[in-house]
């Protein structure tokens, strides 16, 4: 197993810790505990800490201390140089290296830049650590403004150059490349006889990474906010200058546009005002106030008034000098840009052939799964055979925020229920563009009538009129409920602002449950640090009697099956084998009898045990003494609860505790799948949850 990569770029600006942030998502899918080392890093601009090991850190919650993440800046590593000091600067470099590598399996290296005046030294530097560190070389080359030539004679190059120095080189990633270019870049490359043994991979530019924040540009121009200091976050994707009449300059507004004017153009603020309310405009990231002018009194009034209000900054410098500044500056990706780190992780995924890079550079196979290979799983199933999943709940903004990550990773078709103005107001509001997705308003749908007659012919029978169907049918989620019915949905996700009797209410009365199944019930997925077990039932059923604890147990142990767990059943009670009596323990004791008569033809050869305790059921120490004959103590993996409030508690408090993920709950028993929210859920719950919900439905078609 090779258990350290080094990445270096051929020249600055090459998107480097883009492909950092790509791999440390790749490797955190493979091994358990990933460090990240930077040898040398920048002179640090007053007491700001170093960009990529702030971002890297941030974002994948690295525990080891930023001070241990580098040795020497640049200064103090040209000062012992210039002393002739390289083996003193060199051994410190390996001592602290090793200290990162003592507590992880995998450390990720990142060099020094590359800049024009010195490039030769850094250069000779990077290829010296990476030998010294017994790290082989992942490449990245600069494809920006670029000839094809160009690029492959500088790529060529540079490689060459690694491997005369003993270097092992084992990826080249081109970035930034010109879309027409990639396939003539990629066959030149693999012409080349130093390239022969390397990956190849072309990355198109994605201007998008390219673009700042308007937090970036205040810090840049040291602008002065003066209002919409909760919105600095907001990408700016363009600029235009406001000098002309307001019929020419509203022309000119695109989506993400910095709008730069004198600060006496109380004309053309009020008309971006205007256009931040209108669904018809595109969005406007900011305004920039030049010359030291700040709007008049009443303008002042109307702007705290408005119901959003953008950025308004303010500049003492003139309008051209200050669009020039903006012009040539250089964004990065800052630790607190969410948006722009799921963008740059996604945009790499999308263009680098994954498992075959992750197998080239870590090798050995490990039986360990952490949260985050489970997490990265769901999302690659759902990706092999694409569902369609309705989200009822489309005016909600993580639900928003969800779909477009969905979408940009290819993993589902969406569709949104709800008002579409609202939603289409929020998606201009949050910044978001999702033209794939498609967005209903349920009486307005041209299934709506055969909707209404669907439900009043199966619910009849209950007392329901055709007025009472139609009430019925414009509720988002009895219509999302029967679009998965219909087949129009392969599945659905709803509780973020519903409660879960609103999402399995409609389901019950509508798709129903399995001929084999007589309820509903739900496991959650407990991503532990090293693996992954199921939690059942702790959602639904309050006090299951023992023919319910053993449906729970079966349709739990198929569940876990389909999302790659091994079921081996523990039938949890406070009494572990024949040692306890009284009502609880023997409910547990029957069910597991009726949930070994049913395993014989719904799951043959499952294996399952009860009345177990817990400690036994996870514990392989507890297990020898308690119930050492045992193919499941200690080794369990489908945990059933004999009660809701006991599942329900415990799964908390192991999450709480112990820092673990909880996917879930995935519902279980019905005809098709439909899964619940919790009302508290972030952006990352509903896109675990809606990854689950395609995969059950690849299941119920016969894909998997």
């Amino acid at each position: 197993m090779s258990d350290n990569l080094f990445v270096t770029a051929t020249e600055a600006r090459s998107g480097k810790s883009v492909i950092c942030l790509g791999l440390m998502e790749l490797l955190l899918r493979k091994v358990e505990k990933v460090g990240f080392f930077r040898p040398i890093i920048p002179d640090p601009a007053g007491n700001r800490k170093d960009n990529d090991i702030d971002l890297i850190a941030s974002h994948f919650k690295l525990k080891t201390s930023y001070k241990k993440m580098y040795t020497y800046t640049m200064a103090q590593a040209e000062n012992m140089l210039s002393q002739g000091r390289q083996a003193e600067l060199i051994e410190g470099i390996v001592s602290s290296y090793n200290e990162i590598s003592k507590d992880n399996d995998f450390v990720l290296c990142e060099g020094i830049e590359i800049k024009g005046s010195s490039a030769s030294f850094e250069f000779g530097i990077n290829a010296e650590l990476s030998d010294n560190l017994g790290c082989p070389v992942l490449l990245v080359a600069n494809a920006h403004n670029k000839t094809v030539e160009e690029i492959v004679r500088a790529t060529n190059v540079y490689n060459k150059s690694f491997v005369d120095r003993g270097c092992s080189v084992v990826a080249t990633v081109v970035n930034r490349v010109e879309p027409k270019n990639e396939e003539a870049i990629t066959k030149n490359l693999k012409k080349e006889e130093n390239l022969q043994d390397q990956l190849i991979y072309t990355i198109p530019d994605n201007k998008s990474l390219g673009n700042p924040t308007v937090s970036e540009i205040v810090d840049l121009i040291n602008a002065d906010v003066l209002y919409g200091k909760k919105h600095l976050n907001q990408h700016v994707h363009s600029y235009t200058i406001a000098a002309m009449q307001l019929d020419n300059f509203l022309k000119r507004i695109k989506h993400g546009t910095l709008v730069i004017t004198p600060g006496d153009r109380s004309d053309v603020i009020v008309a971006c005002l205007s256009a931040i309310s209108s669904t018809t405009m595109p969005y406007i990231s900011g305004i920039l106030l030049t010359g030291g002018l700040i709007p008049e009194k009443p303008v002042r009034k109307l702007i705290k008034g408005a119901s959003h209000v953008i950025p308004i900054l303010s500049v003492p410098e003139d309008t051209f000098p200050t669009a020039r500044k903006i012009d040539n500056m250089h964004a990065g990706i800052r630790p607190e840009d969410e948006r722009k780190i799921i963008n740059a992780i996604e945009y790499f995924e999308k263009n680098i052939d994954m498992e075959t890079l992750g197998k080239k550079i870590v090798h050995a196979h490990s039986t360990i799964v952490t949260p985050k290979m489970f997490e990265f799983r769901l999302i690659q199933r759902a990706r092999r055979y694409k569902q369609h999943i309705v989200l009822p709940e489309g005016e909600d903004e993580r639900i928003l925020k969800a779909a477009k990550d969905l979408l940009c990773r290819d993993a589902v078709d969406v569709t949104l229920l709800g008002d579409e103005k609202r939603i289409r107001e929020r998606m201009i509001r949050l910044g978001l563009s999702m033209d794939p997705a498609k967005i209903v308003e349920p009486k307005n749908s041209k299934h709506f009538e055969d909707y209404v007659q669907t439900f009043f012919k199966l619910r009849k029978g209950k007392g329901v009129t055709e007025d009472m169907a139609r009430d019925t049918m414009a509720d988002v989620s009895y219509f999302g409920t029967m679009m998965v019915f219909k087949g129009h949905a392969d599945g659905m996700v709803s509780g973020a602002v519903h409660t879960t009797g609103d999402t399995i209410r409609p389901a019950l009365q509508i798709i129903k449950t399995e001929p084999n199944c007589a309820i509903v019930s739900s496991v959650i997925f407990m991503c532990l640090r090293d693996k992954v077990l199921a939690y059942g039932d702790c959602a639904i059923n309050p006090n299951p009697n023992a023919e319910e604890l053993a449906v729970i147990a079966i349709s739990s142990a198929l569940t876990s099956q389909i999302f790659g767990v091994e079921p081996r059943v523990a039938m949890l009670s406070y009494s572990t084998g024949k040692s306890g009596k009284g009502a609880d323990v023997d409910i547990v004791r029957k069910a597991t009898e009726i949930a070994r008569d049913k395993a014989k033809t719904l799951y043959p050869g499952l294996k399952l045990e009860g009345p177990i305790q817990y400690d036994a059921a996870v514990d392989i120490n507890v297990a020898k003494t308690k119930m050492p004959e045992s193919e499941v103590a200690g080794k369990a993996t489908v945990l059933i609860f004999p009660d809701l409030n006991t599942g329900n508690n415990t799964y908390k408090a192991v999450q709480r505790s112990s820092g673990a993920v909880a996917v879930g709950p995935v519902l279980q028993g019905l005809k098709k799948p439909v899964n619940d929210l919790s009302r508290g859920c972030t952006v990352a719950d509903i896109i675990n949850t809606v990854a689950i919900t395609a995969i059950q439905a690849q299941a119920k078609k016969g894909l998997l």
